[in-house]
């Protein structure tokens, strides 16, 4: 009996949810799912993997360099009022509680850590305000990469770095489960709302298998057992979600491409 093999390329905070998601579709669809760590993109290139939980922008980045490489299942829709029952999700941008700044502009020369080069909410979005703004990277004094944003966090926390963008979603979780995190941590700006991070699959995963995967997904929510499973991850239910949603950030990424080097007058 064929494996269905799941790979999770967002943050690990949310593993376990994650876990109970595979075991759930699974077992409605009455064939044996496990979950691995996402670790390359090439896992989605050569199709090693049949289903993945993905940053959005990876998503727009493989299909413009090879369409149809991956079809979209569904999306979360998160559970807390400013998601506005919608597969949205935002980058909040964290400093420490006793940091002076009050806005983004005020990060001007401060300490930031990227997440991974790949990340929409950890990296790219911030670096298209900065377009967006006629700035560059040399915005800030220094920049780092963290290698993910719960290091991120800790690293703010611990004021090796000033400031971080965060993934809404992972910060929620964080707060969840550590209380204190809100006493030491402060939101000065909020970039989106943004298309939430999908669930995509393979050329390995047959269409009429991926339509029943996107099915057992969307049904989850719908009885308080799966909802019970959803919750730790604060997740309401999964939606089906149009390719078209991700438009808004190939604009984005188009613009941040295109854009010539900034042009520094001497003061």
């Amino acid at each position: 009996m064929r494996t269905l093999v799941f790979a999770n390329f967002l943050a690990p905070n949310m593993t376990s949810t994650y876990t109970d998601v595979v075991q759930e579709v699974g077992r409605r669809l009455g064939l044996p799912a496990t979950l691995v760590e996402g670790v390359s993109l090439d896992q989605l290139r050569q199709a090693t993997v049949d289903v993945a939980f993905l940053c959005g922008l990876p998503y727009v980045r493989l299909l413009k360099e090879q369409p149809g490489m991956l079809r979209l299942l569904a999306a979360p829709v998160l559970d807390e009022p400013r998601y506005r029952d919608r597969p949205l999700y935002f980058s909040d941008v964290i400093v420490r509680q006793d940091n002076p700044s009050r806005s983004f502009a005020e990060l001007r020369g401060r300490s930031w850590a990227h997440n991974v080069e790949d990340s929409y909410s950890g990296c790219f979005v911030t670096r298209y305000e900065l377009h967006r703004m006629g700035e560059s990277e040399s915005f800030f004094g220094r920049v780092t990469y963290s290698g993910g944003h719960q290091e991120s966090i800790r690293r703010v926390v611990a004021g090796e770095v000033e400031a971080s963008a965060i993934d809404s979603h992972v910060l929620g979780i964080e707060r969840v489960r550590n209380p204190g995190l809100d006493q030491q941590l402060r939101v000065v700006a909020v970039f989106g709302p943004s298309a939430i991070p999908p669930v995509v699959a393979t050329a390995n995963l047959p269409d009429d298998l991926g339509a029943r995967v996107a099915a057992a997904l969307a049904a989850l929510g719908d009885d308080p057992a799966s909802r019970a499973q959803l919750a730790p991850g604060m997740i309401r239910r999964y939606v089906p979600i149009a390719d078209e949603a991700y438009d808004e950030m190939r604009r984005m990424l188009d613009a941040v491409e295109r854009r010539p080097p900034p042009i520094r007058v001497p003061a």
